[in-house]
């Protein structure tokens, strides 16, 4: 479970580069960590090891994919996406098509396992392995790919069309916004 520290050093690594894409690629990084760690929290359940590590990773995954993977999607439909539609070759439209699709059934996925997990994270009995297991694989299948295709073919393509000054100006609002969101999350 120390991977999470190593992936958001990386990520403010990538926010100090200054290019957006860095730090959508650290955030890809850290959803392929927090994937493996879902995978591993299925793992713990249908042992019985339901302990306080558990618990604890449990919460770790919630709240990565409530609120930070959740960021990172908005990210890609404000800055990645729109830039690409505009005359694009039809390849592309339908992979931007495609990916947008997915964010909303990623967001699907989500709403079905987040009550199991975060029933793991409070200590509760009453989560479901069935759906914790198969729900995981389908989210972390489509996950996988979803990242491949972005990295592959969509990101290359928009830093293609996307000037320097512009990618830093990327980093800096997505930076900026992702701080005040933390700053209101940690108010409540």
């Amino acid at each position: 479970m120390n991977a999470m520290p190593t992936a958001a050093a990386a990520a403010m690594h990538a926010t100090a580069s200054g290019d957006g894409f860095a730090v959508l690629d650290a955030c890809h990084q850290q959803t392929l960590v927090m994937l493996d760690e879902l995978a591993a929290l299925v793992l713990q359940v249908e042992r019985g090891d339901v302990d306080a590590a558990a618990r604890a990773r449990a919460a770790m995954i919630a709240k990565f994919f409530s609120t930070t993977a959740r960021d990172h999607h908005v990210d890609e439909e404000r800055h990645v996406f729109p830039p690409l539609v505009s005359g694009a070759k039809p390849e592309v439209l339908q992979a931007v098509l495609r990916l947008q699709q997915d964010h909303g059934w990623l967001e699907e996925d989500w709403f079905e396992l987040a009550p199991h997990v975060q029933a793991v994270a409070e200590g509760y009995n009453w989560y479901d392995v069935d759906v914790l297991r198969e729900g995981a694989t389908v989210f972390a299948a489509l996950y996988r790919d979803h990242i491949e295709l972005e990295e592959s073919f969509i990101y290359p393509e928009a830093q293609a069309r996307m000037p320097a000054g512009e990618r830093r100006e990327m980093g800096r609002e997505m930076a900026a916004r992702h701080r005040a969101q933390r700053a209101a999350r940690a108010k409540r």
